[in-house]
C-alpha cells in the first residue's frame, strides 16, 4: 500500500499550478463580438426557423395563397368590363397591380410576427444563446422573402390561367417579379420597425394597414390615373406604388427596365438606408 505524504501532495499541487496557471478574470480577453460569417450563418439558421413555423402552422400562408386568387378573380371580373371593355383587355392592367398590392401587403406579416415573438418571450431565449443579436431580426426578414415568392408565383399563375400573355416574354415576367420582391423586402423594414416599437401585434397590423391602404388603392394599380379627379391625380402620380406598378407593366408588356423601375429601386434603397438603422437600433435596445 502506497502512502502519500503531505509534502508530496504539496509538491504535486504546486506542479499542477505551474503547468496550468489560473488567469484572473480582469486579465482575460473575452470574445464579445460575432464575426460576419457567423452572423450570416446565424441569420440563415433563424430564417430556417421561420420556415419551420410556416410548415407547422400552414394557415400562416392563407394571405399569400388565397388572397392572390380571390383578389385576381374579384377585381378582374368586377372592373374588367367597365374599365377595359372586356376581361382579356383588362388583364395586362390588373395583374401587375394585384401583384404589387398583394406582395406589399404580405410584408406586414414581418412586423406582426416579430412583435408576437417579442411578446411571447422568444427573444429572451435568443438573448441567452451564443448567437449574433441581429440574427433573429435578419432571419425573420429573410424567411419572409419566401412568402413574397409564393404570392408572386400564384398571382402570375392566375393571370396565365385567365389568359394573360405578356409580350415581354419570360425575361420580362421574371424581371417584374424580382423587382416586386426586392421592393417589398425593402418595405418590410418599415413594418419591422413598427413591430419593434409597437406594444402589441394588433397595433402593428392596424398601423401598417392604415399606411398601406391609401398607398395601394390611391394608385394606378386598378384603374388608370387619368380617369380620376384632377385633385386626386397629383397624389396618384407621385405615389411610389404607382411607379412600381408602372415599372412592372413595362416589364410585362415590353420587357423594358425603364425610368419607373430605376425610381422604384432608388426608393427601395432609401427605405432600407433610413429604416434599417432605425430598426436595428430599436431592436438592439430591447434585445
Amino acid at each position: 500500500m502506497t502512502t502519500t505524504t503531505p509534502s508530496s501532495q504539496t509538491t504535486q499541487s504546486s506542479k499542477a499550478t505551474t503547468a496550468s496557471p489560473i488567469t484572473p478574470g480582469a486579465d482575460r480577453t473575452l470574445k464579445n463580438r460575432v464575426s460576419i460569417p457567423e452572423t450570416i450563418s446565424h441569420t440563415f439558421t433563424m430564417a430556417y426557423r421561420g420556415l419551420l413555423k410556416i410548415k407547422r402552422t400552414p394557415e400562416q400562408l392563407f394571405d399569400v395563397t388565397l388572397q392572390p386568387i380571390i383578389f385576381t378573380l374579384m377585381f378582374t371580373y368586377i372592373f374588367g368590363g367597365a374599365i377595359a371593355g372586356d376581361v382579356q383587355s383588362y388583364l395586362p392592367i390588373i395583374i401587375p397591380g394585384i401583384l404589387v398590392q398583394t406582395v406589399i401587403t404580405t410584408s406586414i406579416v414581418t412586423g406582426t410576427q416579430l412583435r408576437e415573438d417579442m411578446d411571447k418571450g422568444v427573444f429572451d431565449r435568443f438573448r441567452s444563446l451564443p448567437i449574433a443579436r441581429i440574427a433573429p431580426l435578419s432571419g425573420a426578414l429573410l424567411a419572409d422573402t419566401v412568402r413574397y415568392l409564393i404570392a408572386t408565383t400564384l398571382t402570375i399563375t392566375m393571370g396565365f390561367i385567365m389568359g394573360l400573355r405578356p409580350d415581354g416574354g419570360p425575361a420580362g415576367v421574371i424581371g417584374g417579379a424580382v423587382l416586386v420582391i426586392a421592393c417589398s423586402w425593402a418595405i418590410s423594414w418599415i413594418f419591422a420597425f413598427f413591430g419593434v416599437i409597437a406594444r402589441t401585434a394588433s397595433s402593428v397590423q392596424g398601423i401598417s394597414m392604415l399606411v398601406l391602404f391609401p398607398l395601394t388603392f390611391l394608385s394606378n394599380a386598378f384603374v388608370p390615373a387619368d380617369t380620376m379627379p384632377d385633385w386626386l391625380q397629383w397624389f396618384v402620380n407621385i405615389n411610389p406604388v404607382s411607379h412600381l406598378v408602372t415599372a412592372v407593366r413595362e416589364l410585362f408588356d415590353a420587357g423594358t427596365f425603364g425610368g419607373d423601375a430605376w425610381l422604384s429601386l432608388l426608393g427601395a434603397a432609401v427605405i432600407v438606408a433610413v429604416f434599417a438603422p432605425l430598426t436595428v437600433r430599436a431592436y438592439m435596445r430591447k434585445a
